[in-house]
């Protein structure tokens, strides 16, 4: 029978193959060891993050319900005067709002709006020339039966704050603006590019907004940015 010669391997040889055994060993638990941390990791801050929004959501329910009690005080006062305009809101004629024109509803007997003038709030009803109403301070445009929380002043287009100029507060006032002083060219929501706007605005004194409690804001920063 024949004989087959025996395979030896040298010293170094052995030495060599377990070295590439102990790194190939070492490699795969370093990487089973970084898929397990990832993972724990991964499920930490998801559940941290979970932690943080329902905390986020205590919060703001927290906050909007304080805001409807002080909505509804001033919707008490300011409702019936207010939901009196409503009938104002009629399509026209979009070629022709090709200026900032006023048609004051109620003469107010507070302090007159001047350039810059922001120390104001507002109930305001927003169409379109279709009679489409895009925004308003009714809780329903459709069937209002309250007013939300009165918008403060500043950061306005530029239509409105030209609008305003001359207005005091108390007064209810009509404004139409041209498209360039609205949205110009951009489309807002329901409203379409290059469209004219009118709004019927009521001034009331300056009503402080409810500020976000520090840990609320802190909470919107970590979850959302600067969105």
């Amino acid at each position: 029978m024949a004989q087959y010669p025996e395979l030896k391997t040298s010293l170094k040889q052995r030495i060599g193959v377990i070295i590439i055994a102990v790194v190939l060993i070492g490699s795969t638990i370093a990487l089973y060891m970084g898929i397990v941390l990832n993972y724990n990791n991964s499920t930490n801050n998801t559940a941290a993050n979970t932690e943080k929004q329902e905390r986020w959501e205590e919060l703001y329910a927290a906050y909007q319900a304080e805001t409807d009690v002080k909505a509804k005080e001033f919707s008490d006062i300011y409702f019936d005067q207010f939901v009196a305009h409503k009938g104002r809101v009629k399509s026209f004629n979009a070629a022709a709002i090709t200026s900032v024109t006023t048609i004051d509803l109620k003469v107010g007997d507070g302090a007159e709006i001047t350039e810059g003038f922001t120390d104001y709030s507002a109930y305001y009803i927003g169409w379109i020339s279709d009679e489409t109403i895009f925004d308003s301070s009714f809780n329903d445009p459709s069937n209002p039966t309250s007013l939300k929380f009165p918008l403060p002043g500043g950061n306005m287009i530029e239509g409105w704050n030209q609008g305003l100029i001359g207005m005091k507060i108390g007064g209810v006032r009509e404004i139409s603006i041209p498209a360039e002083l609205a949205y110009g060219d951009q489309e807002r929501g329901s409203i379409p590019a290059n469209s004219p706007l009118k709004f019927v605005v009521m001034l009331i004194p300056l009503v402080e907004e409810i500020e976000w409690p520090d840990e609320m804001l802190d909470l919107y920063y970590e979850l959302y940015g600067n969105q």
